[in-house]
């Protein structure tokens, strides 16, 4: 049974519902272990690569292992691909399993396990690693969608640690009928309305559904040209969200121009502070991944000026 240094801080991924699940895991872990509440806090990738990282010890989940935080007495639990190789920190890592199944595996070790959470960490597997030949796939999705709809703090304002209140949850009635009735429609419009960003770059206009369903069905179907498309929403402390897909890799690398990250298909960025609306986060994105002659354009240019970052 592996030994955890206790945290000062659990930090996980503010934009999925794995970062959910397996911020939770560590927060009910650590009290098993050390007796008392430990701070949770959940970041975008932009916001969390701007974050200093002082704490003499943390626990990470759900967001990729990097240089500055392999320091003694940190934990990092992940499934991004990484390159670095921990020297000082430890990493627990597997790109074949969700952030929140890694964390419930040591859940395990201490005793707390349930079938609940075991049947919520398995659709939360099968939705963040999109597993569709899974039975319960389509199900899955529409617990991923949760945490897209109504976001992380929101959520966890509903039902704080106790993630167990998730399954069967009366929201997920909502989920369900807009997966039937809103997707299809969603995307036949949005067939229609894709944009050309760069030859290999196109923006998806999305007006109804998932758009992760989307997305992706329009890249199974090679129904556009594009290897990679963004789709962008604005939240509504007036970020604007890119979230990237693709089938062959090539999402992250061009998320990582943006200063964001993710899986190899499914990475997404934050635009900087200055782009207030959908249409400027366009031309953004084409003017960097496109730059005209003259002085490069920095994409760090007012990025997060004046924000506050949510914790609890």
């Amino acid at each position: 049974m592996m030994s955890l240094p206790k945290p000062e801080v659990i930090i996980t991924h503010e934009s999925d519902l794995d970062g959910f699940v397996a911020g939770a895991l560590l927060q009910r872990l650590s009290k098993k272990l050390y007796g008392s509440e430990i701070p949770l806090q959940a970041f975008h990738y932009n916001l969390w690569k701007q974050r200093d990282v002082h704490e003499k010890s943390a626990w990470v989940t759900d967001l990729t292992f990097e240089a500055r935080l392999d320091k003694p007495n940190w934990v990092v639990i992940d499934h991004h691909a990484t390159d670095v190789q921990p020297k000082n920190a430890t990493l627990i890592h597997d790109i074949s399993k969700s952030a929140g199944l890694l964390c419930y595996e040591l859940c395990r070790q201490h005793g707390l396990a349930s079938p609940a959470l075991d049947r919520l960490v398995h659709l939360n597997n099968v939705s963040d690693l999109f597993l569709e030949d899974d039975p319960d796939f389509a199900l899955a999705c529409d617990y991923a969608n949760l945490v897209k709809v109504y976001q992380y703090w929101n959520l966890q304002s509903l039902i704080g640690n106790e993630i167990e209140k998730l399954l069967d949850h009366p929201l997920l009635e909502v989920m369900s009928v807009k997966r039937r009735v809103e997707d299809p429609i969603g995307f036949e419009w949005s067939l229609k309305n894709v944009t050309r960003i760069s030859d290999s770059v196109g923006y998806v206009d999305t007006v109804i559904g998932n758009t992760n369903l989307i997305v992706h069905q329009l890249l199974e179907q090679k129904a556009v040209k594009f290897p990679v498309l963004v789709t962008l929403f604005k939240r509504a402390n007036n970020l604007v969200i890119a979230s990237f897909r693709s089938r062959n890799g090539e999402a992250l690398k061009i998320a990582e121009k943006f200063q964001g990250g993710g899986h190899a298909n499914a990475s997404g960025a934050i635009m900087p502070k200055s782009v207030r609306n959908v249409p400027d986060a366009v031309e953004y994105i084409r003017t960097v991944l496109q730059p005209k002659s003259g002085p490069p354009l920095n994409p760090l240019e007012s990025l997060f000026a004046g924000l506050d970052v949510e914790k609890k």
